[in-house]
């Protein structure tokens, strides 16, 4: 009898605290401005870069903490200003951030996590120096297949399923392979808009 009713309790005790929790699963998209904190060379400047990222989140809140791992496809890279004419450096990336949420009022939350990054296309455009044209260079080679940042933000979940997000993902680790080359890491900043397709629990 007692095995029985210590049973029952478990089971009414693991209800009630799934009952408390919010499982979501949503898309995002939005603008990325990224760059590269390599030092520049004579000659050259790094600027900014407008790129595109998308992708699904899924959300997992307990009252006023959440965390939220999200799989999103990331144009980034940076600008090379050379002799007064605009080089861009394209990397695209498949990123994986894991996001600590902490609710404040109203849905406004601020976010804190890891990003996890795998490089699937690097290009970069160059002058040939016979004919002057601009030629796009595939350097993928050049970068190492992974990255690691720190993602530091603000959000707002909205009625309706609709969430903003504003981040800056600091590079903590080279991109670039070799080991004579330059150390250069990401740095981007994205605002996002989301919508939560399925929402459960509280």
């Amino acid at each position: 009898m007692k095995k029985t009713t210590l049973t029952l309790l478990l089971a009414v005790a693991t209800l009630a605290a799934f009952a408390q929790v919010e499982v979501a699963l949503g898309i995002k998209a939005g603008p990325n401005f990224s760059n590269i904190n390599q030092d520049a060379t004579f000659g050259e400047n790094y600027k900014s870069r407008t790129g595109f990222h998308g992708g699904a989140f899924a959300l997992f809140k307990l009252t006023k903490i959440g965390i939220q791992p999200e799989l999103i496809f990331s144009q980034q890279g940076t600008k090379i200003e050379f002799d007064n004419e605009d080089y861009n450096a394209n990397f695209t990336y498949l990123n994986i951030p894991v996001m600590l949420k902490l609710y404040l009022a109203a849905g406004l939350n601020l976010q804190l996590g890891p990003q996890f990054g795998f490089v699937t296309k690097a290009t970069q455009e160059l002058p040939n120096p016979l004919t002057g044209d601009v030629e796009e260079e595939d350097i993928k080679d050049e970068l190492k297949g992974s990255d690691l940042s720190l993602g530091l933000g603000a959000g707002w979940d909205l009625p309706f399923g609709l969430t903003i997000d504003a981040r800056y993902n600091m590079g903590l680790s080279k991109i670039n392979d070799g080991p004579d080359s330059e150390e250069a890491k990401n740095q981007v900043f994205q605002v996002s808009l989301g919508y939560k397709l399925i929402k459960l629990g509280k």
